[in-house]
């Protein structure tokens, strides 16, 4: 069985998918990247800020869901540049202190404005 999770307090996808699906004991977290959800706008002027932004609106989705980051085993990341590396890690590291998931971490030049996009995976057990 699976659900389709939306949350008033992530930006609002910008096409025909869903925040987020639960499917049994999984949770499929779409790609986020920093929206701000009030303007709809990407913000945050580097690796950083736009890092905690994109961080709290997956927050936001797995909150909805009824899961946290404790609840993540699999994040994707996707940086406009891998020199953003080390900044990017710097925030990741206060998020994820223990226990931490697996984690694939790509190049992504494309990213339609942003220096970040990042999906998850949960499971609750």
């Amino acid at each position: 069985m699976k659900k389709c999770i939306v949350s008033n307090d992530a930006p609002k996808p910008v096409g025909p998918y869903s925040h987020a699906v639960q499917a049994g004991n999984f949770l499929f977290v779409s790609g986020q990247l920093a929206i701000n959800p009030m303007s709809g706008k990407i913000e945050g002027e580097d690796i950083k800020a736009q890092t905690q932004l994109v961080f709290k609106n997956i927050e936001a989705i797995l909150k909805e869901a009824g899961f946290s980051f404790e609840d993540v085993v699999k994040v994707n990341v996707y940086l406009s540049s891998l020199e953003n590396f080390a900044k990017f890690n710097e925030v990741y590291s206060t998020i994820f202190t223990q226990n931490f998931p697996a984690r694939t971490t790509v190049e992504a030049k494309l990213l339609p404005g942003a220096l970040i996009e990042v999906d998850v995976i949960a499971v609750k057990e």
